[in-house]
């Protein structure tokens, strides 16, 4: 029962600096390939991941164990090359000495990228990474360092933010006093950040292609979005001007008012949205499915929940006058109990209307939102 330990060079510093053929075995052949590494450049970590090796080796054999110390170094300049390279030097490993198990030995994380080369020719005991203890900080930094700049949506995520923001920041100070600069300069990150992490760039970048077999396909949803989108636009700016005529109230009574403007205009845009789906479910002529015949009744259900509690707030502060129904007057509470109860009402409508005339049951539906490959 043989057990290999194996000293890995991926980046071929060791077998550069020494011209010696590899793999290279053996107590001694490791032994005097020490010297020539450390004689070569006896600042370069290898030599520390030599002697580690050989360390382990004679550990093993104090234990009574049979123990074979071996280097593989890469033979190439690219990482391909690089690992094919090691992988042939491993067979030949395997073909002298078939070993039962393996110690791999490495100095870097770069190193330990051929971990699982060794792992699909031998079994692997253990790793054992030796750093230089006054390096060791400035090598783990400097690792991940290199990983974070190789890595392409890191880079997109945080570098170019972080490169815009630092050439906006000395415009914006000049321009306005620092405060607003900052306040600017991390609103303009976070909001980076967030397009980013919520995949909105994902979705941008297939939005063109969607558009165009929407228009190819004569879809009538691309118009009503279109409808739609105007519509949003219509409410936010009855939304801003109905809380900018506010004077001396609060930011949440602003908000409250923004939204009770705002909503019906919302709501009629997503039903506009909806009812333009629904038309090319049937234009298909493949049946209407349920979650398209239910969202309308879903958005005007919601609309007029979200206006209901907009509505008690504002009638809270007597920004707005009281409903009356028949000459009485009705109370906040009353009315926003009112607003509450036609929403489920109008929500129950759509649930049924749905399950009578649409194509799918319930039950597929939450099969379909569990698995969305079809698996």
């Amino acid at each position: 029962m043989t057990t290999l330990v194996i000293c890995v060079d991926r980046s071929g510093a060791i077998g550069r600096a020494t011209n010696v053929p590899m793999p290279v075995a053996g107590w001694e052949a490791v032994r005097s390939l020490v010297t020539d590494a450390g004689l070569a450049d006896p600042e370069d970590a290898s030599v520390n991941c030599l002697l580690e090796a050989l360390r382990v080796a004679r550990d093993l054999r104090d234990e009574r164990e049979d123990a074979v110390v071996a280097v593989v170094s890469a033979e190439s300049d690219t990482a391909v090359g690089s690992d094919r390279s090691i992988a042939a030097q491993l067979d030949d490993l395997v073909d002298r000495y078939d070993p039962s198990a393996a110690i791999v030995v490495v100095d870097s994380a770069e190193d330990e990228r051929v971990l699982p080369i060794v792992e699909s020719r031998m079994p692997v005991d253990g790793v054992d990474r030796v750093v230089v203890r006054q390096a060791h900080d400035l090598e783990s930094t400097y690792y991940l360092l290199k990983q974070f700049l190789a890595d392409e949506q890191l880079r997109s995520t945080v570098l170019v933010p972080l490169g815009v923001a630092l050439l906006l920041l000395p415009v914006l100070f000049v321009q306005f006093s620092p405060a607003v600069a900052l306040a600017t300069v991390a609103g303009l990150f976070g909001a980076a950040l967030l397009y980013k992490g919520l995949g909105v760039d994902r979705a941008v970048a297939g939005m063109p292609e969607r558009v165009r077999e929407a228009l190819y396909a004569g879809q009538v949803s691309i118009v009503t979005y279109v409808v739609a989108g105007g519509l949003s636009l219509v409410g936010g700016f009855f939304g801003v001007l109905a809380a900018s005529e506010l004077e001396g109230a609060t930011v949440a009574v602003e908000v409250m008012e923004f939204t009770y403007a705002a909503v019906p205009w919302l709501v009629v845009a997503g039903v506009t949205a909806a009812v333009g789906r629904l038309l090319d479910e049937l234009i298909r002529d493949e049946g209407i499915r349920t979650p398209y015949l239910n969202l309308p009744f879903v958005i005007v259900a919601v609309g007029l929940v979200v206006r209901g509690f907009a509505g008690y707030f504002l009638a809270q502060e007597s920004m707005i006058d009281p409903l009356r129904v028949a000459g009485v007057a009705i109370s906040p509470v009353q009315r926003l109990a009112a607003f509450i109860l036609v929403g489920v009402v109008v929500s129950l409508v759509g649930v049924k209307l749905a399950s009578d005339v649409g194509t799918e049951t319930l039950e597929e539906v939450i099969d379909a939102e569990s698995d969305p490959d079809g698996e």
